[in-house]
Parts: C-alpha cells; sequence; structure tokens
C-alpha cells in the first residue's frame, strides 16, 4: 500500500486526523479574502466580454503562421483607420489560420479591413471570411446562463434537503456553490481571459462537480452524527471533522484524477490550438474543480458544523462532552487515592486498590497451583480396609 493509501486508512479509522473544523476561522477568514478579491476584480475591472456577448466581426484568413503572425496582423488592422475600431484581437488556429475580431463596423470599413488582412496574409480578398455578430445573441445567453444557475441553485436546494432531510445542509451546500462561482469568475476578470459562451458552459459544469464532493463529505457527516445526541462521547463539531478526515483522502483523489486530463486539455487548446472553445472551457473546469475541492473540504462542512452547532440539543451535547472531558481530565490530573470532584463515594478506594503494584511472579516449576479451597478426603476419617499382598494371602 502507498503512503497516501495508508494515510486515507489511518484517517478513516481515527488513528491519526487534522482539526479541518477547529480551524475553521482561517478557512473563512482565507474564503472571505478569496472572495473580496474576486468581487473587487469584477467591480474594478469586469469581465472581458467576447465577440459573442458584446458584438462585432470576426475574420478568418488561412495563412502560414510565424512568431510574428499576430503583431503584423493586428498592425495590419489598425492601419486601416476604421472609425470605433479599438484593439482588433488576433489569435491562430492550428498554426494555419489567423482570426481577427474587431468592435462592430460599418460596411465601408469591413471591406477596408477585409482587403488589409487579405493583404497581410498575400490572398485574394474574396478568400478572407468575415461575419457579423450581434450583442442581441450574446445577450440571450447570458440570460439563459443566468437563469439556468438560479434553477440549478433552487434544485440543488431542494434535492439536498430531500435527501439529508435538513435545511442547513442545504445551505450549506448552496454558500459553498456561489463561493466557487464567484471566486471563478473573479479570477477570469483579474486575468482577463475572454469569457465566451464556452466559459458559461464551463462554469455551470464545475457546479456538479463541487456538488459532488459536497454531498460525499455531507452523507459521511451524516454517518457519523446518527444518534449523537444520545451519547457524551463527541460533539456535532467532532464527528464532522473526524467525517471530513475520513473523506479527504478520497477527494484529493477525485480532484487529481480530474484535474489531470482537464489540465491536458487545457495545454492543448491553449498551447498547440492557440484559442477557441476548447481553451475556455478546459480552463473554467480547471479552476472550478480545483475550488470546488476546496470549498467541499474546508468550507461546506464548516458551515454545516457552525449551523447545527446553533441548535439547543446540539448546544447541551456540547456542554455534556465538555463536562465529561474535564472530569476525565481532573480524574487523570488527581493523585492516587484521592476522590474527585463529583466522583461517587469510593472511588478513591477502588482507585487506591487498582493502583496497588501486582507481587512478583513465582518461579514456575512442576508444583501444580493450589486449588481454590481445601480438598477433604472422600472416607471423612473413618477407618479403610486394607488388603494383603497376593504373596501374603492365606498365610
Amino acid at each position: 500500500m502507498s503512503k497516501l493509501g495508508q494515510l486515507g486508512a489511518k484517517l478513516h479509522r481515527g488513528e491519526a486526523s487534522y482539526d479541518f473544523i477547529g480551524h475553521r476561522k482561517f478557512w473563512f477568514t482565507l474564503s472571505v479574502i478569496l472572495v473580496a478579491i474576486s468581487l473587487g476584480g469584477l467591480f474594478a475591472r469586469g469581465l472581458a466580454l467576447g465577440i459573442e456577448f458584446k458584438g462585432g466581426v470576426e475574420y478568418e484568413a488561412k495563412v502560414k503562421v510565424t512568431d510574428s503572425t499576430v503583431q503584423d496582423f493586428g498592425d495590419a488592422v489598425k492601419a486601416t483607420n476604421a472609425q470605433d475600431l479599438g484593439d482588433p484581437i488576433v489569435t491562430t488556429i492550428n498554426n494555419e489560420k489567423v482570426r481577427v475580431q474587431t468592435k462592430p463596423l460599418a460596411q465601408t470599413d469591413i471591406g477596408r479591413v477585409r482587403e488589409a488582412i487579405a493583404k497581410e496574409a498575400g490572398i485574394p480578398a474574396n478568400q478572407v471570411t468575415s461575419q457579423q455578430i450581434g450583442a442581441s445573441w450574446g445577450q440571450q445567453i447570458a440570460n439563459k446562463a443566468i437563469l439556468a444557475l438560479v434553477v440549478f441553485l433552487v434544485l440543488v436546494f431542494g434535492v439536498i434537503w430531500a435527501y439529508f432531510r435538513e435545511s442547513k445542509a442545504s445551505m450549506a451546500a448552496i454558500i459553498a456553490l456561489i463561493h466557487d462561482v464567484t471566486i471563478t469568475v473573479g479570477l477570469y476578470a483579474l486575468i482577463g481571459f475572454d469569457v465566451t459562451p464556452a466559459t458559461v458552459i464551463g462554469v455551470l459544469t464545475i457546479l456538479g462537480y463541487s456538488l459532488y464532493d459536497t454531498v460525499v463529505v455531507f452523507d459521511k457527516i451524516r454517518e457519523n452524527t446518527r444518534g449523537i445526541t444520545g451519547s457524551n462521547r463527541f460533539t456535532y463539531s467532532d464527528a464532522t471533522n473526524l467525517a471530513v478526515n475520513q473523506t479527504v483522502v478520497r477527494s484529493i483523489n477525485t480532484t487529481v484524477t480530474a484535474l489531470l486530463p482537464v489540465g491536458a486539455i487545457l495545454v492543448v487548446g491553449t498551447v498547440v490550438l492557440g484559442t477557441g472553445p476548447l481553451k475556455d472551457l478546459s480552463l473554467a473546469l480547471f479552476v472550478g474543480i480545483a475550488v470546488g475541492a476546496y470549498s467541499s473540504i474546508f468550507i461546506a462542512p464548516s458551515l454545516l458544523a457552525v449551523f447545527k452547532e446553533r441548535e439547543p440539543g446540539m448546544q447541551a451535547l456540547s456542554k455534556r462532552v465538555a463536562a465529561k472531558k474535564a472530569q476525565a481530565a481532573a480524574a487523570a490530573a488527581a493523585p492516587v487515592g484521592v476522590a474527585t470532584a463529583g466522583a461517587p463515594a469510593g472511588a478513591a478506594t477502588r482507585t487506591a486498590v487498582q493502583d496497588k503494584p501486582r507481587p512478583a511472579n513465582r518461579a514456575t516449576g512442576s508444583a501444580p497451583t493450589p486449588s481454590s479451597r481445601p480438598m477433604k478426603a472422600a472416607a471423612a476419617g473413618r477407618p479403610q480396609p486394607t488388603r494383603k499382598p497376593r504373596s501374603k494371602r492365606g498365610k
């Protein structure tokens, strides 16, 4: 068994553990900072919406791609001085095509830009394809994406509530999902990645990954906390922390297994293909899966523990467990023969007797061990007849 497998087995048996729930203030603070940075990036810089959302003109032409292709075509398009041109976005496709995206242009400017691209590529102008994309189409996609997100969150709340019979679990899962989406979208704003329809699909997809990990942890929490109020061994937070330790290795394995192929797709889409839906989709998936694994381990279980610990029954359980631990600590620290406060009468005597050293073992030999009570003869002291040897009989 590998070291990671051995660690997972120890965590599952409770032989090794990390206090995830006990350090929840640190994780909450870290998440608040990440969310604040993400929201700051969204409000300060905004999202770099692709042409599908803001509208514009897209050109494509076959060309032998070199290191200076992007710069050369960008300069050629800017030289047209088209009205409201802005900074054109130039990308390469499969090292055999160049794509130029501009803001919405007038019909005369569309022709001028096409001719400039054809001249730079060394091909006839009719071999340069162009299409105008309206902003209304992108707005429809954005509206449908927001609607899909709202419907998804409502369904998640209902399904988790029906499965766990616990509204607090639904609240914790929803907060974790919003946390994941906010950080992922904020990263796009901070770095300046283009937001395309493929990006929207990727963001909606990561919600499923994050929810899956969270449900697995919550199911283990339910198993560990079943009938917990009837005992004084663990608080709800203790049982939750045990559940996280029992599932953390599985969550890590699942996340790494998912990130490896997504990372490979991201490298191919970025380095080999240069641009396109493959890069946009894989980038959103990669970031979202990593953030979702973090929230399912550190955020969602801690939120559930906070919500549950506010219940009167769980508060009473916490007091009983704390009192039991204090009594056990006092008993362990008390001298031998001294009764602790609240201990029953005779407890000190029993402790003193139990703590006396046992006599040393006797040397072993062939002598039998004496019985627990004296043996009595069957004759009870009466004289018994004797029998003469055969050689003396008849004499």
